[in-house]
């Protein structure tokens, strides 16, 4: 598991937490052809079933990478390059009928200002109006602009204000506008950020951090920033729930936006030591009053570095997490926002993680995962497809060492019922 003792961005010492401040590196399961796309990507079709299941490689030997397909089956990417503690995180898509990736274009505006390092802290992607690119990544050491100082962190410290960055994509389509940091308030960002975007214009950028009314991780809160105009300009951080749950420091979060305008999040809670709660929360007025509600709990004395996955299909928006070494998905029910009993992966794996899950036009789920990664340490590539009532198919497949260090998949579903996995 992903985990390791330290000193953490929020200036408290934990067993498990881990963070930037450590610095960083640098077969399928059945037959399969492997077939040449453009920018050196690589495809991997499972021949053996029939499967349709296309596995890919993120562009460029890229890692995290994060896919979104649009309605006229445009696959947009976003992903990592560079060094893990300072590195440029890139967009490029795949338009219909296309094998390859479009060039890539830089997202930060600022060279280095992205980070790799834990997995959880890479960059998310969601798309709003008239299918507009709006990006979300944690800031590295090097990042401008700087957020508030953390009063439990040296001043001169370079990974004091650490920023949560935001670009969009220009009305041209040709550039992102430059990086903005939307943390005015708060300080000690660790775990992963996250954005949302709907057809509306409003974007909602989501992350957990402290604001000094208190200390540790119980003292943690989710935030979130949101605006009204696609982006152009947000509104003051404030806290996304009522409740203090405190946040899991290393642990991402995840905020999606369905098309009935709906806002998701899921994050895991730090109220003590040993309570890692998965918690949902769902907003019907464009995040101005979050309803919440434990789905999972989880007692361990370390900070699990976990990420979570939002999905949404014709019945509506489907949620993934992790829990205890293994991953799990559950539904939303759109008219009560109640959620459904979490289905796991089956079989036995070793320590499931990073869960990515996608609904195709059938009504069937792919979840995919990965197994065995660690700190500084990649592992394999695993996925199981279900039916529309939940029941694994036989279609599923794991790839031997598909996942590098620090890496992770993701999963989206193309137009004609199949699934593609970028890893």
């Amino acid at each position: 598991m992903e985990r390791h003792p330290h000193h953490c961005t929020t200036g408290h010492r934990r067993r498990g937490c881990v963070s930037p401040l450590r610095g960083a590196v640098g077969c399928l399961g059945l037959v399969a052809s492997l077939l040449p796309l453009a920018l050196g990507c690589h495809a991997t079709r499972v021949v053996a079933a029939p499967s349709r299941v296309t596995l890919i490689r993120t562009p460029s030997g890229g890692i995290q990478p994060q896919a979104v397909v649009d309605a006229k089956g445009t696959l947009h990417l976003v992903y990592f390059q560079g060094r893990p503690e300072a590195g440029d995180v890139f967009y490029a898509r795949s338009e219909p009928g296309e094998e390859g990736f479009s060039p890539p274009i830089r997202v930060n505006s600022q060279p280095g200002s992205a980070i790799a390092v834990g997995t959880i802290r890479g960059a998310q992607m969601a798309l709003g109006r008239d299918g507009r690119v709006h990006v979300a990544w944690n800031g590295s050491s090097r990042a401008l602009p700087k957020g508030p100082l953390n009063p439990a962190m040296p001043k001169d410290s370079s990974y004091n204000g650490i920023p949560m960055l935001y670009a969009r994509l220009n009305d041209q389509g040709s550039a992102f506008e430059p990086q903005r940091n939307l943390m005015r308030l708060t300080f000690g960002l660790d775990g992963g950020g996250s954005v949302a975007a709907d057809d509306a214009g409003n974007v909602y950028v989501a992350w957990h951090a402290q604001d000094g009314s208190g200390k540790g991780e119980a003292a943690r809160r989710l935030w979130l920033a949101r605006s009204q105009d696609e982006g152009e300009t947000f509104f003051g951080e404030v806290p996304a729930y009522g409740e203090r749950t405190g946040a899991c420091p290393c642990c991402s979060t995840r905020i999606f936006a369905d098309s009935r305008g709906t806002v998701y999040t899921l994050y895991r809670s730090a109220s003590t030591n040993v309570d890692r709660d998965m918690y949902l929360l769902a907003s019907r007025d464009q995040g101005e009053r979050f309803d919440g509600s434990l789905i999972h709990p989880w007692k361990i004395n370390a900070c699990p570095m976990s990420s979570a996955s939002f999905a949404e299909g014709a019945a509506g928006v489907i949620a993934a997490w992790e829990t205890n070494g293994q991953v799990y998905y559950a539904r939303i029910d759109p008219a009560t926002l109640r959620i459904s009993t979490p289905i796991p992966a089956p079989g036995d794996g070793q320590d499931r993680k990073h869960p990515a899950v996608a609904v195709n036009a059938r009504g069937e789920t792919i979840l995919v995962w990965t197994e065995g990664t660690g700190w500084q340490r990649g592992g394999s590539l695993a996925w199981q497809v279900f039916d529309k009532d939940d029941r694994p198919t036989p279609e599923r497949g794991r790839m031997e060492g598909g996942i590098p260090a620090w890496g992770l998949a993701t999963v989206c579903a193309r137009p004609k019922e199949g699934f593609t996995i970028i890893h």
